[in-house]
């Protein structure tokens, strides 16, 4: 447990180890992050999220760069789209935020999806603690930007974030109902752009259908001329006042704690199931009898799990 030693003491490559060790499924990090586990949760955990090309990572960087002028120490785990020919994520963000890299208050991560659907790196929620531990007191998820399956993101956030730009075309269609439901901040980027009023005032419309008690606000920025960040920023910060004041934010925390319990449940069945070359052939050869109609899916998934719940570590 020396690395777990060495990340208690704001030790930073324990802190990259470890989250190496995350990604690529060492069986000794289970240990390890169940005994970081009650050092964590003092961070306020913020995702950003929104379609490809809204500046969600200048943002990032400005809103960064906001905090460090307040002494805060910042997280950014930006995840990136996998590379086809690698497997290793392809850095984008990384390079965006080179400036912030000197920075001893900033740890900044990059993490590959891995063919992982939802905008978010299976290994996110293992870094987040990783780096709350550490001793952050922001961190920050920056998604990869996939669409509606960006709903992911609630797993892991306090705060989300949702970046949006004008003359994405059908704006409507750009936030529909799924979208919409996990946004608790509205920044609309490139506001300097024709159209912005337009987006701002569609999105307050649809807000009005909001029947929570916390209505998102809706800012308009521009990142790249930091523009309105510092609002913004405001704004984010007062989401968090009102988690805190309403007792939301342990509710909040609590139903991501369920999924969380599940989605490892999950993740620990699939791999009992094809764990080994012979699980994954046995499956291939269910599947190939499943397509011929000469068994059904349904006896075979009971089987499955049975056999599953039977077998013995």
């Amino acid at each position: 447990m020396e690395l777990v030693e060495r990340l208690l003491k704001g030790d930073k490559r324990a802190a990259a180890r470890l989250i190496t060790m995350v990604e690529n499924n060492d069986p000794a990090v289970i240990a390890m992050l169940s005994e970081i586990y009650k050092y964590t949760g003092k961070a306020e955990v913020i995702g950003i999220t929104g379609p490809p090309g809204s500046g969600k990572s200048t943002l990032t960087d400005k809103l960064t760069k906001l905090l460090r002028k307040q002494n805060k120490k910042v997280g950014i785990i930006a995840v990136d789209p996998t590379s086809p020919f690698t497997g290793g994520s392809i850095l984008g963000d990384r390079i965006r935020m080179s400036d912030l890299n000197t920075d001893p208050g900033v740890f900044i991560r990059s993490m590959g999806t891995r063919g992982h659907l939802g905008g978010l790196a299976l290994a996110t929620l293992g870094a987040v603690k990783i780096l709350d531990a550490y001793g952050l007191d922001y961190i920050f998820i920056e998604t990869v930007g996939v669409g509606q399956s960006e709903v992911d993101i609630v797993k892991a956030a306090d705060t989300v974030l949702m970046v949006m730009v004008p003359g994405l075309g059908d704006d409507i269609q750009a936030i529909k109902a799924g979208i919409m439901e996990i946004g608790d901040v509205f920044a609309i980027n490139k506001a300097d752009r024709e159209g912005a009023d337009r987006t701002k005032t569609e999105i307050e419309m649809m807000l009005d259908f909001n029947e929570g008690d916390w209505r998102p606000p809706v800012k308009k920025v521009v990142a790249i001329h930091n523009e309105g960040v510092e609002t913004l920023l405001e704004s984010i910060q007062r989401h968090r006042t009102y988690l805190e004041d309403t007792g939301e934010l342990i509710e909040r925390r609590s139903k991501n704690s369920e999924r969380e319990i599940l989605d490892l449940a999950q993740h620990s069945l699939m791999k009992k199931m094809v764990g080994t070359e012979e699980d994954k052939y046995e499956i291939k050869v269910f599947a190939e009898k499943v397509a011929k109609r000469k068994m059904d899916p349904y006896t075979i998934s009971n089987e499955i799990v049975e056999k599953i719940t039977n077998k013995k570590d």
